[in-house]
Parts: C-alpha cells; sequence; structure tokens
C-alpha cells in the first residue's frame, strides 16, 4: 500500500481498476489517495519457513558407554593433576549439573543441614531456580573441599584468578589428560547418569526434575524445581551409592550400554 498527497479531493471517493482499488479521503488540513493491489492466491504460500527461519543444529557431546564408568572413576580417584579439579571431577558425578552450574558454584549455595544445594535462577540454563539432593558421600566431599577454597566466594577459584572461577574447560581438559580425549565430556556425565538410572527403574520424571530439563509450560517451571524432592534424594542417594560401590569394585551393574 502507498499514499500520497492530493492537493484538491472530494471528502471521499473509491474506484477500481482491473488490479487496483484508489481510495481518497479528506482529514482535516489536507487530503490523501491510496493505491491497493489485488493479487489472486496467498503470496505467502511460496515462502518455506526454512527460508526465513535460522536452523537449530543439535551438538551430540562426546561421553563414554556406561560399560566404561568403573574404570573412568577409578581414574579420577587417583587423577594426577590438582586436588581442587579432582573434586570438581567428582561432585559433577555425585550431582550431574551442567558444568556452567558447577564452576559457577558459591558457597552461600549450599545449605548442608538441608542437605541441598539451591541453584538460584540466574545461573540456570532454562532460568529457573534448581534443588540438588545431597547425599552424604557428596557432603563429605564438600567438606573437604571446604579446606581448600572455604575462604573463597567460589567452590572452585580459578588458578590464575582466585576472585573468579575455574575456567570452563578445566574439567575438559582433566579429562583429556586422563586419557578421555573426544570421548567424554562434563556434559557426558549426565548423560551417563540419565541412562543408568533409567535403566535401574526410577522414574523418569524424577530424573528429568533432577536433570533440570525444561518443561513444556514455561509457567510450570517456577514451581518444579521442588517436586518430588522426597524421592529424589533418595534418588541421589542411591546414585552415589552406586557410585562409590562401583568405583571400589563392589558392585557391578548390569549395563547396558548407552541407548537412554
Amino acid at each position: 500500500m502507498s499514499g500520497v498527497r492530493v492537493p484538491h479531493c472530494p471528502p471521499f471517493t473509491c474506484s477500481r481498476t482491473s488490479n487496483k482499488i484508489h481510495i481518497r479521503q479528506r482529514n482535516p488540513g489536507e487530503c490523501w489517495g491510496f493505491s491497493f493491489f489485488c493479487v489472486r492466491g496467498n503470496p505467502a504460500s511460496e515462502i518455506r519457513p526454512a527460508d526465513v527461519l535460522k536452523p537449530i543444529h543439535k551438538t551430540n557431546l562426546a561421553r563414554i558407554d556406561a560399560k566404561e564408568l568403573p574404570a573412568l572413576l577409578k581414574r579420577i580417584e587417583v587423577y594426577q593433576g590438582t586436588h581442587v579439579t579432582r573434586l570438581a571431577m567428582k561432585l559433577m558425578t555425585f550431582t550431574f549439573v551442567r558444568t556452567s552450574e558447577l564452576i559457577g558454584a558459591r558457597w552461600e549455595e549450599f545449605d548442608i543441614e538441608a542437605a541441598r544445594w539451591n541453584i538460584p535462577a540466574e545461573r540456570m540454563k532454562m532460568r529457573t531456580p534448581h534443588i540438588v539432593p545431597l547425599a552424604t558421600q557428596t557432603i563429605e566431599l564438600l567438606e573437604t573441599l571446604r579446606t581448600l577454597s572455604g575462604e573463597s566466594e567460589w567452590l572452585f577459584p580459578g588458578d590464575r584468578n582466585p576472585k573468579k572461577p575455574m575456567s570452563n574447560n578445566t574439567i575438559l581438559k582433566g579429562l583429556e589428560r586422563m586419557g578421555y580425549k573426544g570421548r567424554m565430556t562434563g556434559h557426558g556425565f549426565r548423560g551417563l547418569a540419565s541412562t543408568i538410572l533409567h535403566e535401574q527403574g526410577y522414574a523418569h520424571e524424577h530424573i528429568e526434575l533432577q536433570l533440570a530439563h525444561a518443561p513444556r509450560n514455561a509457567v510450570s517451571a517456577a514451581y518444579n524445581h521442588a517436586l518430588y524432592l522426597e524421592p529424589r534424594a533418595k534418588m541421589m542417594q542411591d546414585w552415589a551409592d552406586i557410585l562409590e560401590q562401583t568405583q571400589r569394585g563392589e558392585k557391578v551393574l548390569p549395563f547396558r550400554g548407552s541407548a537412554a
């Protein structure tokens, strides 16, 4: 539609040609004329979503098969790097949070008496708060870690600048140092936990909530973080027991691979 100023026109006129409708209407102090082009069919019918929307590329981050978890746990236990990095990898196995959520952890987020890690919404990928129930093994790990970094606001302060958290590549480099380059990432711990917990028969909704995956209804996300806390706490304690027994060679789970 286009508009042009017309110097003299009646209050309202309308005319039509073969493919246009012409309308003129007088407003106080001026007059405008408009032309509408008439077309047959839908001009947008030939536009494909791919022509205007950017494609979403899903990245499959590397992770080992669940059958390789016992060997990984044993290598973490004897990791030759810094104690802080080793404890960071162990905390990730116990909690299976995202790497960014782990390295940005502050001591003030932990309620040891309630055995909970309360991650604020602004630090979460989905921008909703998240609760991580803490197993007894996880609390013991935190007590050890506090002797190393308790004077910092961060659980894992950076080596070069302790006023900032460790680099998000620290865990990845630690895994590479143990021989897992291209085979395992920090994110891979989440996939392993999901696979094994599903295979062990834990409720899908409990696992998904603990992974902090986004529900389809965004409004409910603000409340879902506190759902099923009691069974989730039991699941997290069972998970820590599984990891501990597997690392010690006391229990061999019937791992069926990483298909989940």
